[in-house]
Parts: C-alpha cells; sequence; structure tokens
C-alpha cells in the first residue's frame, strides 16, 4: 500500500471525526491503545469538575447528587457494547476483583462440581486469580489445559470454564457462542474475560448465552490508567449467584447499619467498597464517545489497519503469529522476532509505541477510533526502516524497563 491509499481510506473513514476526541500527543503514532488507550480530551474538564465543584464544594453532598449510582449508571453505558442489558452490568473494582468474585460464586453455585477450566497461556491473571479463588472452596481445583484440549477437559466435573476471549499475546479470538454452549452442554458455567474484546471487536452475550463476563475499561474504551472494570451477569442468574465478597456496598440497605449481611437485589450485590469517584469520573466521559458508534465500521477499520501493518511487517521479514482473518482475532497485531524488546525499544524511539511480549513477540494495538491509515502506514515504513538500518542493535535498547 502507498501513502496516498492509505489517504484514501481516511478521507472515506466513517470513523475520522472520532480521532479529535482525543489528546494524540505530536510526532507519536499510538500502538499501545491494547494496554492503556488514549486520554480523550474532554476527561480533563470533567475531572476538575469533580474535582473542584463536586469535591471541593459540594462535599458529601456529591454523594446524593450522582457518586452513589455511579457503578449503575456506567454499567449501563458499557452494556450495549457487550449486548447486555442496563441492569445486567455493574463497575467498579478491578477486572481481578470481579474475576474472583465470579469464580468462586460459581464454584459454590453446584456443589457436586468442584473444577475451573482454562487454558494454558491464558493471561496470567486469570490464572493466578482461579488459583487463588479455587483454594477457596474446599474440594475445588483448577484445571489448565492446551487450547486444543479444552473442549476433551469438559465434564461432569466442571462447574465453571473460564476463557479469554481474544488471546492478549496472539489476538486468537475464540467463538462466543460455540464454546458458551459447549460449557452448558457440560453443564458448567461460563466465564469470559472481555479486557482485549470490548471496543475492539463486536460482542453479544444475550445472543450467546453468556452467564458471566468481566473485563477492563483502560484498553480500548479509554478509561484511563487503573480505571474500575465491569462485571456482567445475566439476568436469570442474578438471585442464584452470591457475591462471596460481601462489602457494605453490596447491603440491601446499606444506611440501615445492620450488622447481619443481607445481598441486595440484583447487580448491586456484586458491589464491595466505595468506588474510586474520581476514576469512575474519567471512565463515563470516556463512556460516552460510544453513544452512537457502529461496532461493524469498528471491526471493519480494525481489519483494514491490520492488513496494512501485516503487509509491512511481513515484508520486513516478520513472522506474524496473529490469525490473519477478522472473524477469528481481535484488534491487534503481533510479530514474532529473536530480537522483540530490542526493536520495540528502537520503534518507541522514533516515536512508534506499542509493547512487547515475553519472550519474543512485538505487540501493536489496531484502536479504530484515533488511529488512521496514515498513521499506520507510517508505523509500517518504520517497522521497515529500523529492520534495514539495524538500529534495534543499539545496546541501549537491550536494557528492560520494568513494564514491557
Amino acid at each position: 500500500m502507498t501513502r496516498d491509499q492509505a489517504r484514501a481510506l481516511d478521507a472515506a473513514d466513517p470513523l475520522a471525526s472520532y480521532r479529535d476526541a482525543f489528546a494524540l500527543p505530536e510526532g507519536v503514532i499510538y500502538l499501545d491503545g491494547n494496554s492503556l488507550g488514549v486520554l480523550p480530551r474532554a476527561v480533563t474538564p470533567a475531572l476538575a469538575d469533580t474535582v473542584q465543584r463536586q469535591w471541593g464544594e459540594r462535599l458529601i453532598r456529591s454523594w446524593n447528587e450522582g457518586w452513589i449510582d455511579a457503578p449503575q449508571r456506567l454499567g449501563g453505558l458499557i452494556a450495549p457494547l457487550i449486548g447486555a442489558q442496563p441492569h445486567e452490568v455493574i463497575v467498579g473494582d478491578t477486572t481481578s476483583t470481579h474475576l474472583f468474585k465470579a469464580i468462586v460464586a460459581a464454584l459454590r453455585h453446584d456443589p457436586k462440581r468442584r473444577t475451573v477450566v482454562s487454558e494454558a497461556g491464558n493471561f496470567p491473571t486469570d490464572l493466578h486469580i482461579a488459583e487463588g479463588a479455587a483454594g477457596c472452596v474446599p474440594g475445588a481445583q483448577l484445571k489448565v489445559v492446551a487450547r486444543d484440549q479444552l473442549a476433551d477437559a469438559l465434564n461432569d466435573d466442571t462447574a465453571l470454564l473460564l476463557l479469554t476471549h481474544v488471546h492478549y499475546k496472539t489476538a486468537d479470538r475464540f467463538d462466543l457462542e460455540d464454546w458458551t454452549a459447549r460449557a452448558h452442554a457440560a453443564g458448567a458455567l461460563m466465564l469470559w474475560d472481555f479486557s482485549h474484546s470490548v471496543g475492539a471487536v463486536p460482542l453479544d452475550v444475550t445472543a450467546a448465552h453468556v452467564d458471566l463476563a468481566v473485563g477492563c475499561t483502560y484498553k480500548y474504551l479509554n478509561g484511563g490508567p487503573g480505571a474500575p472494570a465491569f462485571l456482567y451477569v445475566a439476568e436469570r442468574l442474578q438471585a442464584a449467584l452470591a457475591n462471596p465478597v460481601s462489602g457494605w456496598m453490596g447491603h440491601a440497605e446499606p444506611f440501615a447499619f445492620q450488622d447481619a449481611y443481607r445481598p441486595a437485589e440484583g447487580m448491586r450485590r456484586w458491589l464491595v467498597g466505595t468506588p474510586s469517584i474520581l476514576a469512575m469520573a474519567s471512565l463515563e466521559v470516556a463512556l460516552g464517545l460510544w453513544a452512537d458508534i457502529d461496532q461493524q465500521a469498528v471491526a471493519a477499520k480494525s481489519a483494514a489497519l491490520f492488513d496494512i501493518l501485516h503487509a509491512a511487517g511481513t515484508a520486513a521479514g516478520l513472522e506474524c503469529v496473529s490469525l490473519t482473518d477478522p472473524a477469528k482475532r481481535g484488534s491487534h497485531i503481533s510479530f514474532r522476532a529473536p530480537h522483540a524488546y530490542e526493536l520495540t525499544q528502537a520503534l518507541i524511539a522514533r516515536g512508534v509505541i506499542g509493547d512487547f511480549r515475553a519472550p519474543d513477540v512485538l505487540r501493536l494495538g489496531l484502536t479504530p477510533l484515533y488511529l488512521s491509515h496514515e498513521d499506520v502506514w507510517q508505523a509500517g515504513e518504520a517497522i521497515r526502516q529500523v529492520i534495514a538500518d539495524e538500529s534495534w542493535r543499539d545496546p541501549a535498547y537491550a536494557v528492560r524497563n520494568a513494564v514491557t
């Protein structure tokens, strides 16, 4: 592809107008939005209002002026992005905390079933949390198997199948309906991690009959570093599952100050402690950008961006480890190279920011709301140049940072 062809695609891009909603740094091509999304411009004044007026002037009164309902309100904004009803999603805590709550609840749901099945190479948090959660339920265990052995691992002892919808490293995507149906056929519940899916690929938990789902909001949803995560529980299961972390905010009447715990109805029972209002304020602004966005347009642009970078990377001699079929992957592309870390750092030095995933993967996020086709074409040219001139061999690029 030529630069002029990339510009022609930008001229016809139905999502092009959203680029101006983000504070993109000058001279930077940002290909790490699948790790930390870009700052939406409207977040800065909204945070200033939250700090100066809501906190500074209204003080405690702000709890009754919108703060207390923020978890449900933000859940309602996320619901359309995953194909859920507003009363099936709540926002607060972290992805890890939501995973723990959902896993323990699923293990306690049917005492005859004691196994959580997951994929080897799943994102570490999911496996670490699942291991810890299983240790909190007598007799429970985590069974981790290779992807091609998952179907055989499901049996009458399986309480829960835990899968990440889009793989964090390769971008491989599970079939949402197929694997949910497989879990149900085995009599198990299905828990999806949508951290690399929401805002990147179309989702419909209702059509797929998904039981439980979690996801972070600081990647494609641009909620900010450490932004609160979301939890989805299908309405049909809300009364049957119990939150194992029985915190004050999940009580039916928190301001009755009762000693005994009595869970709230619906999704409120999944709340634990006081939500981080500053983080919620940032996320609410970011979610507002998605109100009128066509998810199919996002998927189509993602596929076009992938093709540009795939052509450039393979022409430069890199091995692409992401599937080329857009229906079978998420919205990032990964290349394997012997010196992937050094290559990542050399690109960052040239203003092309991606990230490295051990042991040998250069990972580049394709975020359709603020990336142009020309941006991605330029990134491809930078990859070719860094490999051609071998600038990645500079010893400075081999120094490992704490965050890669």
